[in-house]
């Protein structure tokens, strides 16, 4: 659903009803991960995507049921190849969608409402949803937000219990809304979905019986909405400008470095994000990271890269990839080894930077860079589909309390 907040939340504004198809788990070769949703109006206008077309007309008829009788639905759908009018995957996989109405006067909309204006404002939120226990508690929601709940606005349940009636029940908890089974519960469901906030990540929650405190377990669908990763790119060079605009593509926010102010400019790099005239490492040392931002060091040139790649090589971040040649890659990393850089270090670094794709142009030397970004964020090979027998998707698909779960 966050995949589409932008939109959704322009629908709030306008007072419209809508219906959300979200897709909570998935198993196979399915085409869309957790997370990824279609939502319909009650004008019938429709957005987002739940397969990539397979079965899109079925989702979207669900949508204009649940807005029409105000039931949460679960459907399953999976592969069929008996009748070519069935209604399954093409790709052979299984997803799971969980159907939502969201209408104007719901008791849940206020939640909904501050869920859908803090992702379209790009601040970072998760949303928790009971996507599989009793019928009474579908529909629910939860909102947390990075900074602990501060700042929310007053009482919205979300159509669960109000547990201190003497005071705002987000400034009390942390949290807005609940999923009406329990304050114990929603203080659980709360601390797996800030984990996996943090994480930057969107999948299922298994919740014993115990634990749900309504007898019998319950699947919470967390879905997690962060700020774009970071990319750096070091170096005002011509391949530089290619690779900001792959990056781009990819959904990164994008900053170029480099020293040099006749070269760092918006002119020659308009699509970037962020434009900065300074060392490298000088800027690296005082700048934020994190465990998704990816380091592209463009530069090839000894005075920047060796002090560049000391500090970038220490930082936990996803990627850090190094131009040049053969010849410079061996240098640069003997001199690296001279400043106190250890092997262990070394092995993290991504040189010569990119897949073997025999690019020779800045746009296909930078597509060779983005595609070994993918590859090493998504555990991918980086060899031929054709003829392989690896899986085509990487996503840790796996089994949660047994039933089909996905983390991304």
């Amino acid at each position: 659903m966050l995949d589409i907040a932008e939109e959704l939340n322009r629908w709030v504004e306008q007072g419209r009803d809508f219906a959300v198809a979200t897709v909570v788990a998935v198993g196979g070769s399915a085409p869309r991960q957790p997370g990824a949703a279609l939502a319909v109006d009650s004008d019938g206008t429709a957005i987002g995507s739940v397969s990539g077309g397979c079965v899109e007309g079925a989702v979207y008829e669900l949508c204009r049921q649940a807005l029409d009788d105000g039931e949460t639905v679960v459907e399953r759908f999976g592969y069929s190849d008996e009748d070519a009018f069935a209604v399954g995957l093409t790709c052979g996989g299984v997803i799971d969608i969980l159907v939502t109405p969201v209408r104007a006067d719901g008791p849940a909309r206020p939640v909904f409402a501050s869920a859908l204006a803090a992702a379209a404002r790009g601040e970072a939120a998760a949303v928790a949803r009971i996507a599989e226990g009793p019928a009474e508690l579908m529909g629910r929601v939860l909102l947390v937000r990075a900074d602990g709940g501060a700042g929310l606005e007053g009482v919205a349940h979300g159509d669960g219990p109000a547990y201190d009636e003497e005071a705002p029940y987000a400034a009390t908890t942390g949290y807005e809304g609940g999923l009406g089974g329990h304050p114990e519960l929603d203080r659980t469901v709360a601390g797996e979905a800030r984990a996996m906030l943090d994480a930057g990540r969107t999948g299922t929650v298994e919740i014993g019986a115990d634990g749900s405190r309504c007898g019998q377990p319950l699947t919470v669908l967390v879905e997690s909405s962060v700020p774009p990763p970071r990319m750096i790119v070091f170096g005002a060079i011509d391949f530089a400008s290619a690779l900001v605009r792959v990056g781009k593509f990819l959904g990164y926010h994008v900053t170029v470095c480099d020293a040099r102010p006749v070269f760092a400019t918006p002119l020659r790099f308009p699509d970037a994000d962020e434009i900065v005239v300074e060392w490298p490492h000088e800027y690296l040392e005082r700048t934020e990271v994190d465990g998704r931002t990816v380091l592209c060091v463009l530069t090839h040139d000894a005075k920047f890269d060796v002090p560049l790649l000391r500090c970038a090589l220490r930082l936990p971040v996803a990627y850090v990839g190094a131009m040049g040649s053969r010849r410079t890659h061996q240098d640069r990393n003997r001199r690296l080894r001279e400043v106190g850089v250890t092997e262990l270090e070394l092995a993290r670094l991504r040189s010569p930077i990119g897949l073997d794709l025999g690019a020779r142009t800045p746009e296909e030397t930078a597509l060779s860079i983005g595609a070994e970004i993918v590859a090493s964020r998504r555990g991918g090979s980086g060899v031929s589909l054709t003829g392989a027998h690896t899986p085509i998707h990487h996503d840790g698909t796996r089994r949660v309390g047994g039933r089909i779960g996905s983390v991304a």
